[in-house]
């Protein structure tokens, strides 16, 4: 869900170095005696549970409260600080096999090339958990055989998340009402970013073109993969027109041309880099954290053309772990309605339960830094916007990391669009 710059080998040469590098240091350690200890208890004997995650998931008191429930499990939280370190490490010790986590949580857009390898994780199916979640974000995570891989977190209806203070410095309305009517459609969206640099030159509209690109990605049903997942990505005008869309304003200063996630990216919050970014509910804890101390946020009702969901969060219990029940365990616990509106409450991440998204603690909830915008009624009016969840293949994740590579090679200027999209259409293919 995220862009990177990362070079441009594909995920499998990643993966086979990564694995082998895995297995070499596995051996080594084995010839040199061991690791001392059972990793997976702790010195008084108690089971010891490690959960990895990535960005903010809203886990730290809940995890807290689950520690202090039990008398024989001890849980700790390994986040990492992308999604990308998260995955590369997945990655690699899946196909080691060993050294995963007792719980790993996957990202939306890898999840179809992990469900080809759905031996790797423990069957989550309990009568316990029927009727938990979303029909979509279940039955996503259900094999044909009818194994249950993955317990849905969070999901990602977005909003625009805007500064009013630099607004207010451009002449435009601040109220999260008037600003809702400037973003109908990606066009009123950019023009009304066009009419902002002119008036406030030194700072960017939004925070990145791969992120701009993503939340437009999400808004097409298919665009890399068609629905039997055949690789359309070179021949689909949409996905052409998004590419020339964010790097054709990219030139016009729309853009930061920083590449999400990077340290200069999380800078720029603090440095007024930017004044509005596309704002699924996950993104609300992030940009809490990053801006620490920044006045001025707020989200608006209002998604350019008509209502998307980026990315969303699954919990798994790999199959390598030597506590698989007491994983399942918690992990049923972590996904349960009353932890997720929690979580929401503590980071933003918008629960994908039933139950949550009917709870009073949701719908009233109320964010203190964004100007006390009432985020959950926000985010649930964007998730019923949403019109369908668009389709991602198994080889969804590596082409969206060349779209993503070839947009920032643009910004960079070590590429022109034209020889950029060449490129991209390079990788399709041997991603193909």
């Amino acid at each position: 869900m995220q862009t990177s710059g990362r070079s441009t080998r594909t995920r499998r040469a990643r993966l086979a170095t990564s694995a082998l590098l895995a297995l070499t240091l596995a051996t080594t350690a084995a010839a040199c005696g061991g690791g001392g200890d059972d990793e997976g208890t702790t010195a008084d004997g108690k089971i010891k549970l490690t959960v990895a995650t990535f960005n903010e998931f809203g886990y730290e008191e809940l995890i807290e409260e689950y520690n202090a429930m039990q008398d024989e499990v001890v849980v700790e939280q390994k986040k990492a600080g992308t999604a990308n370190e998260h995955q590369d490490n997945l990655y690699a010790k899946l196909a080691a096999g060993s050294g995963l986590s007792d719980i790993e949580a996957i990202e939306v857009d890898w999840w179809a090339a992990l469900m080809e390898q759905s031996d790797a994780f423990a069957d989550l199916s309990d009568p316990e958990v029927e009727g938990r979640w979303l029909d979509w974000k279940s039955e996503a995570a259900t094999t044909p055989e009818g194994a249950l891989i993955g317990y849905g977190t969070d999901i990602g209806p977005e909003g625009i998340c805007y500064r009013s203070d630099l607004f207010e410095k451009a002449g435009l309305p601040t109220d999260r009402d008037e600003v809702a009517k400037l973003f109908g459609t990606w066009d009123d969206y950019f023009q009304t970013g066009r009419d902002f640099v002119k008036k406030v030159p030194d700072v960017a509209w939004y925070d990145a073109s791969g992120a701009t690109a993503q939340a437009m990605i999400n808004q097409v049903e298919y665009s890399f993969e068609d629905e039997d997942n055949t690789v359309i990505a070179a021949d689909n005008p949409e996905v052409k027109e998004v590419f020339d869309t964010v790097t054709s304003l990219s030139e016009e200063g729309l853009s930061t041309k920083l590449v999400q996630w990077s340290e200069d990216w999380t800078a720029s919050f603090q440095d007024d880099g930017f004044a509005t970014m596309a704002c699924p509910g996950w993104m609300l804890g992030v940009i809490e954290g990053n801006a620490d101390g920044v006045k001025g946020w707020d989200i608006a009702n209002v998604f350019p053309g008509g209502g998307g969901n980026w990315g969303g969060s699954y919990l798994t219990v790999p199959a390598q772990g030597d506590h698989i029940e007491e994983a399942k365990a918690l992990a049923k616990w972590l996904t349960a309605p009353e932890q997720q509106v929690k979580a929401f409450q503590a980071k933003g991440t918008f629960p994908s339960q039933v139950d949550a998204l009917e709870d009073p603690a949701l719908t009233g909830a109320t964010n203190a830094f964004f100007n006390d915008a009432p985020t959950g009624k926000i985010l649930a009016e964007r998730a019923e916007a949403v019109p369908f969840i668009a389709h991602k293949g198994p080889k969804f994740a590596d082409i969206n990391t060349a779209f993503q590579q070839a947009i920032q090679r643009v910004d960079e200027g070590k590429e022109s669009a034209d020889e950029a999209w060449d490129s991209f259409l390079a990788d399709v293919e041997r991603l193909g």
